[in-house]
C-alpha cells in the first residue's frame, strides 16, 4: 500500500485512479484522510457493507466472541438456524 501526502499530489485524481495498481492512502499532515482502491473485483454490495457501521459492529462482535472461545461447529450452527436440519435431527433413523 502506498501513501501520498495530499499537498504532494501533482496529478489530477483521474490519473491516479487510472494508474492504480495498489491501494493509495492519501494523508494530510501524516494522518490518513482518504484512500484510492481498485474496484475491479468488488461488487457494490461488498463495497457498501465494508463501510457500514452496523455491519462493522457485527464483525467486531463476532471476532470478539471467537477470540473468547464462543464458537459453534457447522453442524450446531445448521441445527440452530435451518428448519430442515432441526427436523432431520428430531426424526429417528433419518
Amino acid at each position: 500500500m502506498k501513501t501520498l501526502e495530499l499537498s504532494a499530489a501533482s496529478k489530477p485524481l483521474a490519473e491516479y485512479a487510472r494508474d492504480l495498481e495498489e491501494a493509495v492512502v492519501l494523508t494530510k499532515g501524516n494522518k490518513p484522510i482518504a484512500a484510492l482502491v481498485s474496484l475491479k473485483n468488488i461488487d457494490l454490495e461488498s463495497l457498501s457493507l465494508s463501510a457500514h457501521p452496523e455491519f462493522l459492529e457485527i464483525i467486531a462482535r463476532a471476532r470478539g466472541e471467537l477470540a473468547a472461545g464462543k464458537k459453534l461447529s457447522l453442524g450446531a450452527m445448521k441445527r440452530a438456524t435451518l428448519p430442515q436440519a432441526r427436523k432431520r435431527k428430531s426424526v429417528p433413523g433419518a
